[in-house]
């Protein structure tokens, strides 16, 4: 079933653009809980309310008001030094991409589209910053055939999966791994749990690391700044690690609904900006003031969120991407 609310022009054939979308994903098979080409598909999208309508239509883009209200964080830290995001999250994320990847090329053809990762990973911190040491538990769930053996699960993913990802660096004799902790995952996808795309908000951000405003990204145009301004504050976060003013950083924006100005910019480098460049969390709101327009419009102009890119988000979170439609994970080269 898909519903919400939009105001276009465009005719859309939502019924096609869910059958390929299942197609893509796997769901080809009543056995794996859905068949794209026999599904039965509900639309219910109707026009965006007018009152809201009313706060995010504006002839100038630098006018257009917040299309609601509340907070949004970006964190950036320098553990990972391309991605800037923490190992946790980047290996958990590997980890489901070459699940994905070993499905659909068959290298394991009892894998079933249903899967999840999670990687918990052991630190030291040194004056507000994290440093990893090592990986303490791999955790691997994956809906499969009913003619693979536990054992087989246990041995395939350890050999085509987690040592294909993680760095051995990381791994010792005491790293902990359950494959399919809970037995039998047969029944997956539709059939094992119902819910709503884009509510997954802890891996669509940083793993738990930082924290979270609540908002969901997925589903939501640009002037919802619970997308768009989440996007910017990841932008101002990797910026200033990216420049050497802090090892880690948590950003903190927020919004009234028809309002285009943030209401509130906080950063928080956990000690780690005077301890790195000698700059204070009061000193480097003052640089994100100098540096970045954060009114919704200008987000939307200045990160190209009009383009028709969002459909990558969907799946394997929305930072720490290097796809350059990912323009929220290129630093911006700051002036302080």
């Amino acid at each position: 079933m898909i519903f919400g609310e939009i105001t276009t022009s465009a005719t859309v054939n939502y019924e096609a653009v869910i059958r390929e979308t299942l197609r893509e994903i796997g769901y080809d098979d009543p056995a794996k809980g859905m068949d794209y080409r026999t599904v039965n598909v509900i639309v219910a999208v109707e026009e965006q309310s007018p009152d809201i309508a009313q706060c995010v239509d504006a002839t100038k883009i630098e006018e257009i008001g917040a299309g609601d209200q509340g907070i949004m964080f970006g964190y950036a830290t320098d553990e990972t030094e391309t991605k800037l995001m923490p190992l946790t999250h980047v290996l958990a994320t590997q980890l489901s991409m070459r699940l994905t990847e070993v499905r659909k090329t068959k290298i394991l053809d009892w894998v079933r589209p249903d899967g999840k990762t999670q990687v918990t990973c052991e630190y030291k911190l040194k004056s507000g910053h994290p440093l990893p040491q090592r990986v303490h538990t791999v955790v691997i769930s994956t809906q499969h055939t009913e003619v693979v053996s536990q054992e087989q699960i246990r041995e395939s993913l350890m050999e085509q999966v987690v040592r294909a990802v993680i760095p051995g660096k990381y791994m010792d004799d005491d790293t902990i791994y359950h494959m399919n902790p809970s037995g039998r995952f047969i029944v997956g996808g539709p059939h094992g749990d119902a819910g709503l795309t884009g509510r997954k908000l802890i891996i669509d951000t940083y793993g738990g690391w930082g924290t979270h405003g609540g908002g969901a990204f997925s589903g939501k145009d640009p002037t919802k700044v619970d997308r768009s301004a989440a996007y910017a504050a990841r932008w101002v976060a990797k910026s200033l690690v990216n420049a050497r003013l802090c090892h880690r950083v948590l950003v903190q924006l927020s919004y009234a609904i028809g309002v285009a100005y943030p209401l509130s910019i906080h950063a928080n480098s956990y000690g780690t900006g005077p301890a790195l460049s000698g700059k204070t969390d009061v000193e480097l709101v003052e640089i994100i003031k100098a540096n970045f327009d954060l009114r919704p419009g200008c987000i939307v102009r200045d990160l190209q969120l009009r383009r028709p890119m969002m459909q990558k988000t969907a799946a394997y979170g929305h930072f720490g991407r290097e796809d350059d439609l990912f323009t929220w994970e290129k630093p911006k080269e700051l002036s302080f």
